[in-house]
């Protein structure tokens, strides 16, 4: 340990060629031990998007030198460059990062700004994450303005220092142009850089981006932050956004922001991520943290670190102002809808939808996923619902999921760790004063059918499906026609397609002998026909014509409708007051 902290790390960040999407690396080690090597190692994947990237296929002219001479360098795994110093205690590095792909979870360079995704850019020297870094930042040409979570170096000029390499890794940076302005909410100031224009109001979002901070922050009693930074890329078409210790990036449309719809989807997004401030980068399953940089990190409680958090943006809507009361009804009962409607939630449960997070569905769907995987978005969101209604009624409306949030925050304050699976069903328990056990192997573990009624029923909601006992005819293909033909795109489960042979990739070229081309969006020659009747389906598959017979099926999908009742019970208003926070 005491030769580790002699250990120096510093950084340079260049952009000789960023019209050519590359950033110059230059990495400066001294006070190393004297040994006749030394690996450094760049991560395969990013924290908060659970996906391996392979951050080093993009890492092309890595060299090193010792005492003024270059030395030998060799690549011993795909992410580890072994530098053979000669037992020379400094060495530098020098490689180029090519960054050209927009997210908020990768690197981009172009002539107009550099994003960096500090995972993608940075290397670490083995065994040595909780060793401090510098990182100084040289803008191009005519850029004059970065942006980040990390803490400046007094007196550098764009130089910025990290406690430790997980400190580094979980810090974007923006360098260009960005139109900055600030807000203090919640005794921080925050900081927004706005990359890519747009028709967004200054004056109006500082107002409403601190009613959100506010509406978090009252959840858990105070904000753990000094500041907080927000880098926005506006592009023509944008969205999505990665969470992180005291900063987030957010995707965003240049042009939304004067549309209701498009300014409310905005503050959704900034409300999602400021909420994971606390919910997984302070309040977090045990295995996210200490990271392996090198391989996945399996939890399977994402259905509270992302799902929890989406539950959480529609109360922070409602309470800031933004969202009526009818909306945020709606809003979650078209969230249980969507569970519901997805095939795939009567196989995987929400634990094990984080736990394949990897491998499946989010990251890598693919023409079967929503057969066969639920998200944990949208699953761990009714969950939360669920939850919340279940604490709600239970103590009479005296409690409600906010206080288990708050307690299970405290708790990983105080020890330090994340939480374990049933660390947070005891704390559920404890707050509640009911046994979770039923609920836990229904709606976390298991795949049972979602009480609806029940659970609206608490806070003296009525929802009713307005499809039960109707027949609809159901075909169960999802198309395209974006080529100009009819592609196939999708199969449901179960479905009439799925059960006559209908492949995703065919082209429907005729139903019933009509030319698709003459067929309205909503297929005519479908909806006329009683379930149980057949269609003939013509298709090419490989070239090849061929003629399926599929027998129509009943779409058993949800559609709700909710009332918020007027003459509730005093527990059921007692419950709806805890529920909304209104």
């Amino acid at each position: 340990m005491a030769a580790k902290s002699q250990v120096k790390i510093n950084f340079e960040v260049s952009f000789k060629e960023p019209q050519a999407h590359y950033a110059e690396v230059e990495m400066n080690l001294s006070g190393i031990a004297a040994k006749s090597y030394v690996d450094v190692k760049m991560p395969v994947w990013t924290p908060g998007s659970y996906l391996v990237r392979e951050f080093a296929k993009s890492v092309e002219s890595f060299g090193a030198t010792a005492n003024g001479k270059a030395v030998k360098v060799e690549k011993v795994t795909k992410n580890t460059w072994r530098i053979f110093n000669a037992k020379a205690n400094a060495v530098k590095i020098n490689y180029r990062v090519y960054a050209f792909e927009i997210s908020v979870r990768t690197a981009f360079i172009d002539a107009s700004h550099a994003f960096l995704s500090s995972a993608n850019i940075f290397m670490y020297p083995a065994g040595m994450i909780k060793t401090p870094s510098t990182v100084k930042i040289i803008p191009f040409g005519k850029w004059d303005k970065v942006s980040t979570g990390l803490e400046p170096v007094p007196g550098q000029q764009f130089t910025y220092t990290a406690s430790d390499f997980d400190i580094l890794f979980d810090s974007p940076i923006e360098v260009g142009n960005q139109d900055v302005f600030e807000f203090n909410a919640a005794g921080v100031r925050h900081e927004v850089a706005m990359y890519g224009g747009g028709n967004y109001d200054k004056e109006r979002l500082k107002v409403d981006m601190a009613k959100i901070v506010e509406q978090a922050t009252a959840v858990y009693g105070e904000n753990p932050n000094k500041h907080y930074t927000f880098i926005v890329h506006n592009y023509q078409q944008g969205g999505g956004g990665l969470e992180h210790l005291n900063s987030t990036v957010l995707g965003a449309s240049r042009n939304a922001y004067g549309t209701p719809r498009g300014y409310n989807g905005f503050l959704g997004l900034v409300a999602h991520e400021y909420h994971h401030l606390w919910n997984v980068k302070r309040l977090r399953p045990i295995a996210l943290g200490p990271f392996d940089y090198d391989n996945e990190n399996y939890t399977t409680n994402l259905w509270v670190a992302e799902g929890f958090t989406s539950y959480y943006e529609n109360k922070f809507m409602l309470r800031a102002g933004f969202t009526p009361q009818d909306g945020f009804v709606n809003g979650l009962a078209g969230a249980v809808g969507t569970v519901m409607n997805t095939p795939g939630s009567k196989l995987m449960s929400a634990a094990a939808s984080s736990f394949d997070a990897w491998i499946n569905g989010a990251y890598r769907p693919n023409e079967n996923s929503r057969n066969t995987f639920i998200s944990y978005y949208s699953k761990g969101e009714v969950v939360g619902l669920l939850m919340d209604l279940e604490i709600a009624n239970a103590t009479k409306g005296a409690k409600s999921l906010d206080d288990v949030m708050k307690a299970m925050y405290l708790q990983c304050k105080t020890l330090k760790r994340g939480y374990t699976d049933a660390e947070f069903k005891a704390m559920v328990e404890k707050i509640s004063g009911m046994n979770f056990t039923n609920f836990w192997a229904k709606y976390v573990n298991g795949t049972d059918a979602i009480e609806f009624a029940k659970y609206f029923g608490y806070a003296g909601i009525d929802i009713v499906n307005e499809n039960e006992g109707k027949s609809i005819p159901y075909f169960g293909a999802t198309t395209s026609r974006a080529t100009g033909k009819v592609i196939v795109t999708g199969v449901a489960r179960g479905s009439g397609a799925w059960n006559g042979g209908v492949n995703v990739n065919d082209e429907i070229v005729a139903i019933d002998d009509v030319p698709a081309e003459a067929l309205v969006e909503r297929m005519t020659q479908i909806s006329s026909k009683k379930v149980g009747e057949t269609v003939k389906v013509s298709i090419v598959r490989d070239g090849l014509k061929q003629d399926l017979t599929v027998t129509l099926t009943n779409n058993d999908a949800v559609r709700f409708k909710t009332t918020i009742k007027e003459d509730a019970t005093p527990q059921q208003l007692a419950v709806r007051k805890k529920w909304m926070g209104i």
